[in-house]
């Protein structure tokens, strides 16, 4: 819950911020200086590329907790007994030790969802964020195409 708390935050103060860099901007360009008007127009796209970033990260947050309830209604979710820190966070060595099994299913299952999201969880055990995005980037683009009850 802290981190949507997070989000609303930090969605708030982008607002906020795309307001007052709008308002300076429109100032920059109604000023007729050739340097105002293209500092302006700067100012203008920053905020709009700003605002573009943070809701195609919201989008795949979404999708991604979406995909993740529907895995656990499922039973599908890992259940490995892997050790966890005091924060909750899997303890490296074992993250490392069932990557393979995850990795071998999403390779044997390249069209599954569901692989592919375990793998991503997978990867993020490991400690490696990176491609733990990609592969449930993976797994939210592969989900629409698969309406027929699977594997679990």
């Amino acid at each position: 819950m802290t981190a949507r708390i997070g989000v609303v935050i930090m969605a708030a103060l982008l607002a906020l911020y795309i307001v007052l860099v709008g308002q300076r901007a429109w100032l920059l360009i109604v000023s007729g200086d050739p340097i105002g008007v293209t500092m302006g127009i700067a100012l203008i796209v920053l905020p709009v590329i700003a605002a573009w970033a943070l809701g195609r990260e919201l989008w795949f947050g979404v999708r991604a907790q979406q995909l993740g309830r529907r895995l656990e209604s499922e039973g599908g979710l890992p259940a490995d007994e892997v050790a966890v820190r005091p924060s909750g966070r899997v303890m490296r060595e074992d993250g490392d030790a069932v990557f393979p099994a995850y990795r071998a299913d999403a390779e044997a299952h390249p069209d599954d969802w569901r692989a592919w999201y375990r793998l991503g969880l997978a990867y993020d055990a490991a400690g490696d964020r990176r491609r733990a995005r990609e592969a449930v980037r993976t797994a939210i683009r592969l989900e629409p195409g698969d309406r027929t009850p699977g594997r679990g």
